[in-house]
């Protein structure tokens, strides 16, 4: 700890020379400094050591969010650590500041031939273009309105172009061996309902019935499972599902009754084939008949878009992405940057975007090391300085309200709606988690009715266990009269 000499031994009454008063005025002193360079809060240490977790692995900082101030308390802010998926809040942020909140992405369609007795004589083109949420039902939409066109039958190819982003092999099981998993989806220029397999159990007349979202081409799954008695325990373990062949969904087990009606979402386990599955299979549902295939390829150079079906706009994609820390939003969000930029959207040329961006909105010094814009990554860093000079420029800026909407509140929704104590509906946070990283950044509410940006960070073998030390500073922010 470093102090200047005045501090210690120039008291109020400019008497604190004798050496039998040096103690006293130097606690004196020790007692007005602020918290930061005491420590951390009495309640937040206990809990770090509950958790089996040092003090060298949190980062803290709590400053006033208008910057009027010295921090309240700062705890190793300059270390540059993992944020998780708290590193989306400079993606969106980022995002609404240079593309802004009423952004839309647009998927065009093109129809290449002629239209006769509601035959469509050659092929149907849907062109990526990044957008977000092209989810089952507004592929539905998009679909119906190719048969407002007058076709119901396609005497050619479905022909899908992802040219819009670079093409990287996805690899779901890379960053963490879970292929399975949805948040594990890689962006797709042409994404289509995530990427997952929504699998609905429902008890009735002495069986589950099963249904699948959306209806895959070519791939087969069970109308039914057995009913079981007991507990709605592990009920996925319980149904011993087999995923291990793309084409088809099997489950050697039973349903618990007393569960009611489950889903379980899941990433389907041949991604890339996913667009061509589900745009296959949802066309044959609604009654269209295709003579050819569904493939990859490339929309024809003049070839004019028959309509476009427009996403809904960025501010609200922002909203699904930090209250649900929606992983592949993110990254389609990240991508869209140099897309819109420099015509393609690639991860480095996104990197580049943001590093400027960074430097010319937010400055402070270097910009951190962004990784994919979900924080799914192991190479991000960023500091709590320079996640609070985010957080504060954001407050400054006119898109604050949409900024802070989007942040999950304390208690009440999103990935806080848990949170249970003292501080309900007293902070808006975005959370971050891996294996070994446990975070929280964005606003808290004090008592005396000032606002703060409160950024705490743990990186640790243990991080899952630091959550009651983080809630602890969330309430000893808040407590500040």
């Amino acid at each position: 700890m470093a102090f200047t000499q005045p501090a210690i031994i120039e008291g109020p009454d400019n008497r604190c020379m004798p050496l039998f008063r040096l103690l006293a005025c130097a606690v004196f002193a020790l007692a007005a400094l602020p918290l930061s360079a005491q420590g951390l809060p009495p309640e937040v240490d206990a809990a770090l050591a509950r958790a089996r977790i040092p003090r060298e692995a949190i980062t803290v900082l709590v400053v006033d969010a208008e910057g009027r101030s010295a921090a309240r308390l700062s705890h190793r802010a300059g270390v540059p650590v993992n944020p998780a998926s708290i590193a989306k809040l400079a993606t969106t942020f980022a995002a609404m500041d240079l593309l802004g909140p009423a952004f839309t992405w647009a998927t065009p369609v093109h129809v290449e031939g002629s239209v006769r007795d509601g035959t469509l004589n050659g092929n149907l083109y849907i062109k990526g273009e990044g957008d977000p949420k092209l989810v089952a039902e507004r592929l539905w939409l998009l679909l119906r309105r190719v048969q407002g066109l007058g076709i119901r039958t396609i005497a050619g190819d479905i022909v899908l172009d992802r040219s819009a982003f670079e093409t990287v092999a996805p690899d779901p099981a890379a960053f963490d061996g879970e292929p399975l998993r949805p948040y594990n989806a890689a962006p797709d220029a042409l994404l289509l309902n995530f990427k997952a397999v929504v699998m609905t159990f429902t008890p009735l007349a002495g069986q589950a019935q099963v249904q699948v979202e959306p209806p895959l081409a070519g791939v087969q799954a069970p109308a039914s499972v057995p009913l079981t008695g007991g507990e709605c325990n592990d009920w996925r373990g319980g149904l011993k599902a087999d995923f291990s062949d793309p084409s088809r969904l099997r489950f050697a087990g039973g349903y618990p009754a007393s569960c009611g009606e489950r889903v379980w979402p899941l990433a389907y386990a041949d991604p890339r084939s996913y667009a061509a599955r589900a745009i296959a299979g949802l066309w044959q549902q609604m009654g269209g008949t295709l003579t050819g295939r569904v493939r990859e390829g490339q929309v024809p150079a003049g070839l004019p878009a028959a309509f476009e079906l427009r996403s809904p706009p960025l501010a609200e994609i922002v909203r699904d992405i930090n209250k649900f820390s929606n992983n592949v939003m993110a990254q389609q969000l990240f991508l869209t940057l140099s897309l819109q930029q420099k015509g393609l959207g690639t991860l480095e040329d996104s990197r580049e975007v943001m590093r400027q961006w960074w430097r010319e909105r937010v400055g402070g010094g270097d910009a951190p090391a962004f990784g994919n814009g979900s924080g799914l990554s192991r190479e991000e860093r960023i500091t709590a300085q320079q996640l609070a000079r985010l957080l504060q420029t954001a407050w400054a800026s006119p898109l604050m309200p949409e900024l802070m909407s989007s942040l999950p509140i304390t208690g009440v929704d999103g990935t806080l709606r848990r949170v249970r104590g003292k501080v309900v509906g007293q902070a808006h946070l975005k959370t971050g988690s891996l294996s070994n990283v446990a975070g929280v950044a964005g606003y808290v509410d004090g008592a005396s009715g000032k606002r703060y940006v409160l950024v705490a960070i743990v990186n640790h073998l243990h991080a899952a266990a630091a959550r009651p030390a983080i809630e602890a500073l969330i309430e000893w922010t808040a407590r500040d009269r």
